[in-house]
């Protein structure tokens, strides 16, 4: 295996960032085996980072109670199948898991960010839960405490996690631009419904401008999911996206391209306001 360069400082080279997009189902071994080819076809394409769903282990479109009995540990079994992936292929992965609480009714939805030596560098908790367009994620899952952000750091790029539902709060990719990130990754389950995906490109565009950072952005391949998982650049263009297959994207970052969008946009700069969790 090549050796890898996670440190925050220096001249960073050009980053490959994946997003893959499938479809979870309740069959945690087929999960687990479509990632695996998935992250095996981003590093072919020279990937550094791939990012998966929301809920890649495990997922029921109802959210009931087999979601909450297939809820494991953060040292269970598909987190260390993930952490032997990462070791394997080279690679940081970051992936949506369940994870079990002290709560019988209820789970945490957490995102995992595994390094290329297997290690557990990072973890969110879904801070703001779909309690919305109908829906009551909150009925099956414990809100993420608001703790300090846990960012890890890919190639001298800092980066930084939320979750689906949390990109409509825009304090919470600030909070994490505050805590140092440049690149923001949103795994997501983004339900289909009027005008959704309309949302989903609009405040995930608008999160990576009013930042200026990258974005990437994974979804659920449809018929769930709206798919259209992508990456988006601190001016907001598009570099790669997906549509509504079963796919990997990839694009290229790199550190020059932030500091040369912040020369001619200071916005975060020029702000006047900070964020202070309530």
């Amino acid at each position: 295996m090549p050796p890898f360069d996670d440190r925050a400082g220096g001249e960073a080279a050009a980053i490959g960032v994946a997003v893959a997009q499938f479809a979870p189902t309740d069959d945690a071994g087929a999960n687990l085996a479509e990632m695996t080819r998935l992250a095996r076809l981003a590093v072919s394409r020279g990937a550094s980072l791939v990012v998966f769903p929301e809920y890649s282990a495990f997922f029921r479109p109802d959210i009931d109670q087999d979601m909450v009995d297939a809820a494991e540990p953060l040292d269970g079994e598909f987190v260390r199948a993930i952490a032997a992936l990462a070791s394997e292929l080279g690679v940081h992965i970051v992936a949506g898991v369940l994870e079990q609480t002290t709560d019988a009714a209820r789970f945490s939805n957490a995102l995992v960010a595994l390094n290329p030596r297997g290690e557990l560098v990072a973890v969110y908790r879904k801070q703001h839960l779909y309690d919305a367009f109908g829906q009551t994620e909150s009925d099956r899952v414990v809100p993420g405490a608001i703790d300090e952000p846990q960012t890890f750091v890919v190639g001298g790029i800092r980066v930084g996690m939320q979750t689906c539902y949390d990109i409509r709060f825009p304090e919470v990719t600030r909070r994490l631009v505050d805590a140092g990130a440049d690149l923001v990754l949103v795994p997501a389950e983004w339900v289909r419904g009027p005008l959704k995906e309309h949302h989903w490109r609009t405040l995930a565009t608008a999160r990576a401008i009013e930042n200026t950072v990258y974005l990437a952005a994974a979804d659920h391949a449809p018929p769930v999911g709206v798919g259209t998982s992508f990456v988006i650049d601190p001016m907001g263009v598009e570099l790669a996206t997906i549509g509504e297959t079963t796919d990997v994207a990839l694009a290229f970052i790199t550190a020059e391209r932030i500091a040369a969008v912040r020369r001619t946009n200071p916005a975060l700069a020029l702000r006047r306001y900070s964020v202070v969790p309530r």
